[in-house]
């Protein structure tokens, strides 16, 4: 009998090896690499959604829908540009087997999300939200951000303010936290410089009414409006900014108030708007002239900021998957952190280990008329800043 057992055992053990040895496709590895996408489709920022599904989509698509040697499947899920939607939404898609999260847009919204994806140990691709301490120096372990920081836009935002002979600022900030910590630094700089603050107003994130704010504005002798806001706050303030023509007496600003598809919905009312961009298309290398080429194919429109921004991201972190040519995400997480991207479309980022923060360089333009074929709104890149002047260094 035991003559029996212990050849049923040796042909078992025989067989397993069969099925487990390196070239057979290991019990534990999934059918489908499963991506679980938290993206704003509505609410403040739902403007900014479309933008970072398609550019993530053709990143997807160009490697031929596969990592790792698997189809690659995503869940698009609308954060509302809400935090309490977004993780559970993106509880959800872990639970459905997501090996990672890509979102959201609000930080605050990508913070809630830091929460779930750092106790389920799931790597999380930060695209767009700028909050300085989304990544810190020891900070989220599995949180990666390819994009910018709001503090590296406040300090070209600054740079603008002197060059452009500026010498009394009156804010106008989205009510959030991340808001009013840019503020404060923003205040902080223009104050070493001598620069005078004449107020500051703090409207609801969704505001749809600034005709007080922009009257009380007009009524000072401020000579520069700098705008911490975006998505639809940003475009309804220069609509009704432009009504009022406030734009003729004050320059209106902020590091991330405008790029195509905003100005866009801002409509005539937005040149002469100045602005940070995450990326633009007209970047001169060849990685972003093949994304322009094959987004404009795909889509029949220019990428706006957030596109590309989802598109360098998610290329970035798919490749860097596969470089390990394994499951464990641990081997993923320490694959990115370290990694550089020479090929870029807005040129060479370095994703630092200390912080999971990219090192990249940062742009500044204004809103002028476009002729064909660029859209009838353009953004002109005016100042291209290297990423010693704008990133502090990490302090472990």
């Amino acid at each position: 009998m035991n003559v029996i057992k212990s050849t049923i055992v040796t042909a078992a053990c025989a067989a397993l090896l069969a099925v487990t040895g390196s070239n057979i496709v290991h019990a534990d590895e999934p059918e489908v690499f499963k991506i679980g996408a938290v993206l704003p489709f509505s609410g403040p920022y739902g403007i900014i959604g479309k933008g970072m599904k398609q550019g993530a989509q053709l990143a997807i698509d160009l490697r031929g829908g596969k990592v790792l040697g698997k189809p690659i499947e995503v869940t698009w899920e609308d954060s509302e540009t809400k935090p309490q939607p977004a993780v559970q939404k993106a509880t959800r898609l872990i639970s459905g087997g997501a090996q990672m999260i890509f979102g959201a847009a609000s930080s605050a919204s990508t913070a809630a999300l830091q929460g779930i994806t750092e106790q389920r140990k799931i790597p999380l691709l930060i695209t767009i939200s700028a909050d300085d301490k989304l990544t810190r120096a020891n900070g989220y372990r599995y949180s990666f951000r390819t994009s910018n920081t709001l503090g590296m836009e406040i300090r070209m935002a600054m740079e603008f303010t002197k060059a452009a002979g500026l010498k009394k600022i009156y804010g106008v900030g989205a009510d959030y936290a991340v808001t009013r910590d840019g503020w404060d630094a923003y205040k902080a700089a223009a104050e070493e410089a001598g620069i005078e603050i004449v107020g500051i107003d703090y409207p609801p994130l969704g505001n749809r009414d600034y005709s007080v704010i922009i009257d009380k504005i007009a009524k000072t002798d401020a000579d520069g409006v700098v705008l911490i806001v975006t998505g639809s706050d940003g475009v309804t303030f220069l609509k009704q900014a432009g009504q009022a023509g406030l734009g003729k007496t004050k320059t209106l600003f902020g590091p991330v108030l405008q790029d195509e598809v905003l100005a866009a919905a801002v409509g005539p009312d937005a040149v002469g708007a100045a602005s940070g961009v995450r990326y633009h298309y007209s970047v001169e290398n060849e990685a972003n002239k093949a994304f322009v080429e094959a987004y404009r194919a795909k889509y029949n429109e220019w990428p706006d900021s957030f596109a590309g921004e989802a598109f360098d991201g998610m290329s970035w972190f798919l490749d860097e998957i596969d470089s390990t040519n394994s499951w464990d995400r641990e081997e993923w997480v320490k694959a990115f952190e370290g990694s550089v991207r020479e090929n870029s479309v807005e040129g060479r980022k370095e994703m630092r280990a200390c912080d999971h923060q990219a090192l990249q360089v940062g742009l500044w333009g204004v809103v002028e008329k476009g002729e064909a074929p660029y859209p009838d709104l353009k953004m002109k890149i005016t100042n291209v800043f290297q990423p010693e002047a704008l990133f502090p260094a990490c302090e472990e």
